[in-house]
């Protein structure tokens, strides 16, 4: 099965910023989220997959199509939804915006748009210039989903909406997904709205990527513990943060296996160990432990 994307040595130069070089790939079926502080990255390589920027160097293929700007044919696979939504006609209803939109693609569905609309409590008959930002995300939401692409590149998509219509929104991909075919990069700094959708997490930092897993082995390895300990000090395996209050310690450990066996080879005490969160997790990937 050729995959959904894939980014070969992939780079991206501005004066005060380079992204790359990028490997990284996704699978059809996954939703890969990648997580990273504003201006780490994100939004630059969402914008080169989906052709909005020319890389300098590298390679990408959409579905083993070269996302080869002269010929756009593998743009007809993806939904895309931007940190910024632009439209056709300003001062058009949302209804003619998509009725425009739709020419575009062969396999446009009203009834898609309309039931997402009515799914997204969005009035088309308004006109988008009107719009709040949640629901001009909403439509956004609507255009990249009618033509039922195999690949959703979404920057930050959920940006302006209430809670109920994020949860509503989050339910739509669930139902994307079910076809197994389909594959979601899911772009954001916030991390507990995408917790259970992603399988895969992608860390991005200063333009590159720091660490790429799935979610499972994530919350499997990385734990917090607490222990005594009467050694003097020493170097602990798989450690990102230590904290020291006399013999009382407080670690964060990406290993907890490779941890706890040296632990108890230096006779520790009292061990116990928390499960962390994606959030927190990522606070400390992101602060340079691996």
């Amino acid at each position: 099965m050729e995959k959904a994307f894939e980014c070969v040595n992939v780079i991206k130069r501005y004066l005060d910023f380079r992204l790359g070089p990028i490997n990284l790939d996704l699978e059809p079926g996954i939703v890969l989220g990648l997580i990273g502080p504003n201006g780490a990255g994100k939004t630059t390589l969402i914008q080169c997959l989906v052709g909005l920027l020319r890389t300098d160097s590298g390679e990408m293929r959409i579905f083993g199509r070269l996302n080869d700007l002269e010929k756009p044919a593998w743009k007809l696979d993806i939904g895309y939804v931007g940190d910024y939504q632009a439209f056709w006609d300003e001062n058009g209803t949302g209804a003619k915006n998509l009725r425009f939109l739709a020419q575009f693609y062969p396999n446009w569905s009203d009834a898609i748009a309309s039931e997402l609309a009515r799914r997204f409590q969005l009035p088309l008959n308004k006109k988008v210039k009107e719009l709040s930002t949640g629901n001009r995300v909403k439509l956004s939401l609507i255009m990249a989903l009618a033509h039922s692409p195999k690949l959703l590149l979404l920057d930050e998509p959920t940006s302006g909406m209430d809670p109920v219509v994020r949860a509503e929104v989050l339910d739509v991909f669930f139902e994307i997904l079910e076809s197994g075919d389909r594959a979601i990069l899911y772009a954001t700094h916030i991390l507990p709205e995408v917790s259970r959708l992603v399988d895969d997490l992608a860390f991005v930092d200063n333009g590159q990527i720091r660490l790429r897993t799935s979610k499972e082995e994530l919350i499997e390895r990385w734990r917090k513990l607490t222990f005594r300990i009467a050694t003097a000090p020493v170097s602990f395996q798989s450690v990102v943060n230590h904290r020291r209050e006399g013999n009382d310690h407080q670690v964060i450990s990406s290993d907890i296996s490779a941890t706890l066996k040296q632990l108890k080879e230096l006779g520790a005490e009292n061990i116990q160990d928390t499960h962390l969160s994606i959030e927190e997790i990522a606070v400390q990937i992101l602060m340079g432990g691996k």
